[in-house]
């Protein structure tokens, strides 16, 4: 069951660097908000401490492109789920975004335990870890990672570090907007992105029998993907979230839960049982 939904108050222009965005992008805050308020909440007296990571959590706020429109970020719609997470660590490569991002959450949660990393996540992930509390069975620790890279640039050895410790990922996975536009590139024997992206060097063997079926390159990389997190000991994702462009109604990306414990695929029924209505991939 949903509970009742916190109305948030509406970001305001601030004089700080404000990305745009496509206006799919309200989709993708849409079932973040969702999912973090089901998680953090669901998970306040089962856990001790509860932490969220953002690896590109951006400027915090970012303007619908063509328009007038301001939307909260992942960072900021996390810092205001109903039941704060004890614990927030923030990572982006961009500097001037992540200025950004601290004088936001200084002023919208001055007193949050937050840490901001400046850095790609692949080469900061042992700082990251290191930040997440060291659990034990006086005090158990969860985390939720959202991943919300702009191609497949996320390393699979990164997720595999933080999978090392109690984490669900919330994950998007650009096999439209980004594998399937560089298909030629990305199949050939001199590029590393999707051997980096599934910490593998031999999908290419299995995708010439999987392409003779007829499944489509981004349906074939979500199937590995996910089979690469099973390895992990997490469970399948029942289905996965296709967001699509407005303009065109054209597939742009697949978002994704992972988890060791069916309650978090209960989470994400529900929450895809009230987002908006979009196309599933399973």
């Amino acid at each position: 069951m949903m509970s009742d939904k916190k109305i948030l108050p509406e970001p305001e222009e601030d004089g700080l660097i404000t990305p745009e965005v496509g206006a799919w992008a309200e989709t993708k805050y849409g079932i973040v908000e969702l999912y973090g308020e089901l998680f953090s909440t669901g998970m306040k007296y089962k856990w001790d401490t509860r932490v969220y990571i953002d690896l590109y959590s951006g400027a915090g706020q970012s303007r619908i492109r063509g328009t007038s429109r301001l939307v909260y970020g992942s960072p900021l719609l996390a810092l205001q789920v109903p039941d704060p997470f004890d614990k927030y660590i923030f990572c982006d490569e961009d500097g001037e975004l992540m200025e950004a991002l601290k004088k936001r959450t200084k002023r919208l949660k001055p007193d949050i335990d937050a840490y901001f990393i400046k850095g790609k996540c692949d080469e900061h992930i042992d700082g990251i870890c290191k930040l997440i509390p060291i659990a034990s069975k006086e005090k158990t620790v969860l985390s939720l990672c959202f991943v919300d890279p702009h191609d497949l640039s996320i390393s699979f050895s990164t997720i595999a570090s933080l999978a090392a410790k109690f984490t669900d990922f919330l994950v998007l996975l650009a096999l439209h907007m980004d594998a399937n536009r560089n298909y030629q590139t990305y199949i050939s024997e001199k590029s590393t992105k999707v051997d980096r992206f599934l910490g593998d060097n031999k999908w290419r063997a299995r995708w010439h029998v999987a392409q003779m079926t007829g499944i489509t390159f981004p349906l074939f990389l979500a199937d590995e993907f996910s089979l690469r997190m099973e390895s992990l000991g997490y469970l399948p994702p029942p289905r996965m979230k296709m967001v699509r462009s407005n303009e065109k109604n054209l597939p742009l990306y697949h978002l994704a839960i992972f988890s060791r414990h069916p309650k978090a695929y209960e989470f994400w029924g529900d929450v895809l049982k009230y987002s908006t209505d979009q196309l599933d991939l399973f």
